[in-house]
């Protein structure tokens, strides 16, 4: 095997990833060398990269990266579990604490000392990653890498969204930005039998949501609340926009006892009156990547129902590229990186 890798790295905050020559990692106790086939491009990897300083305690420089699919080229003392050859997802979960009271509720994404592919430790930007086999995510045969990719951060997140809303038959969610996460939430809303109302700020997009499954598709204004309203109203609000413009419409359109649950990284604050919280008993929460069952579960899905998502395939050397396209909001679905067009 070869000793050394390409890897896109971050060097510097708030600069271009470059493209290095580093060595190949060695796997150690409980570990798995995985070489990669396809690493989706993430927001998230955006925000690492635009911060001002590196991820508490990461390596530096530091490769981006967790939504990877690759297969399993050697193994550390004491893996078995996954044999050589074995196809694995690297997402974002490297490894928890396995003792805390979120791990051991079944809540290990909340834990907090859990790390990171490409924020904690090295990620899936680069020909060869170590992944905790513990934490590895077996992929089924009937999905493709590239496919499967997002699945491992977008996929996972929108499915343990969907999950903590609570909605089913004679439900209605409402999915606020319909980019790859909202994407995937239409579509696992209607695999869970609610009716789906896809809210966007672009017609573009809202296109897609309606050929994807929702029931109606909205632009976000104004009267937006109001034609919730008029149809019967919302049992769920999922947000997956990244801005606060959409917390007014939320709070008038959802429904006594139904759920407001915040996915994007919106820092800016919103108003929340607690006279009208008590009186209609709404549930405000969060829902960050899932844990492995969620994966485990998701991925299941996904094999037997074709969970459309639009991949717009790169190779690693573009990865600069994309991030700036990303951050002007240019793609419709997901940046894949395809390792096998980068070679």
């Amino acid at each position: 095997m070869t000793e050394t890798m390409w890897a896109a790295q971050l060097t510097s905050p708030r600069r271009p990833l470059e493209l290095m020559r580093v060595p190949v990692p060695r796997p150690g106790a409980g570990e798995l060398l995985v070489k990669i086939e396809a690493s989706g491009i993430c927001h998230t990897d955006l925000h690492v990269q635009e911060a001002i300083d590196f991820p508490a305690g990461s390596p530096r420089p530091l490769t981006l990266g967790h939504e990877g699919i690759g297969r399993v080229v050697a193994q550390g003392p004491g893996a078995g579990r996954f044999p050589v050859g074995s196809r694995v997802g690297v997402p974002w979960l490297h490894d928890s604490c396995d003792h805390c009271r979120q791990c051991l509720t079944g809540w290990e994404s909340f834990c907090a000392s859990h790390r990171a592919h490409g924020y904690s430790v090295n990620g899936a930007f680069a020909e060869f990653v170590i992944v905790k086999e513990r934490f590895a995510a077996p992929i089924p045969d009937a999905l493709d890498s590239a496919s499967a990719a997002p699945l491992m951060c977008a996929g996972v997140t929108a499915f343990g969204a969907v999950q903590r809303a609570e909605i089913g038959p004679g439900k209605t969610c409402v999915v606020f930005g319909c980019g790859g996460l909202g994407q995937y939430a239409i579509q696992l809303a209607k695999l869970h039998g609610a009716s789906v109302i896809a809210v966007d700020a672009l017609p573009g997009k809202l296109a897609v949501a309606k050929a994807l499954g929702a029931d109606e598709a909205l632009l976000a204004d104004a009267a937006t609340a109001a034609r919730i309203r008029s149809m019967g109203g919302a049992d769920a609000c999922i947000n997956f926009a990244p801005t606060a413009k959409v917390w007014p419409i939320m709070t008038e359109a959802i429904n006594p006892f139904g759920w407001i649950i915040s996915v994007a990284m919106v820092a800016e604050p919103v108003p929340l009156v607690l006279e009208w919280l008590t009186y209609n008993g709404v549930r405000i929460t969060g829902a960050s990547v899932g844990t492995r069952q969620q994966l485990d579960d998701l991925l299941q899905l996904a094999s037997k129902h074709d969970l459309k998502i639009e991949i717009e395939r790169i190779r690693l050397p573009d990865i600069n590229k994309a991030f700036a396209r990303l951050s002007r909001g240019e793609v419709a679905g997901r940046f894949v990186i395809d390792f096998a067009a980068a070679a």
